[in-house]
């Protein structure tokens, strides 16, 4: 399977790299390499985190690190739509 990202879940990736780097740099790549590796994993594994309560849509746990990966799966795609920090609110109580 392939693995594909929206804009938001791109522009979800940046801000966490932005943020990381502008902090402590040598550890960010550390962090990011952890994440994109998770992520890659999916076109092997695509049902290896659980669905949500919205159907087709799962959330992947980053283990080490406190983020979550929601994606769904379409066909032979793995599209990922979203990247949150776990530390915040759940997204179903942000408004869109």
């Amino acid at each position: 399977m392939r693995v594909r990202y929206t804009l938001r879940a791109q522009a979800d990736l940046d801000a966490i790299f932005t943020y990381l780097d502008a902090r402590a740099p040598v550890a960010a790549q550390a962090v990011k390499t952890f994440i994109e590796r998770r992520i890659a994993m999916l076109a092997e594994f695509p049902r290896i985190a659980p669905e949500t309560d919205q159907p087709g849509i799962y959330e992947l746990t980053i283990v080490r690190y406190p983020y979550y990966v929601y994606y769904e799966i379409s066909g032979d795609e793995i599209w990922i739509i979203h990247i949150r920090d776990a530390r915040r609110r759940p997204w179903s109580d942000e408004s869109p």
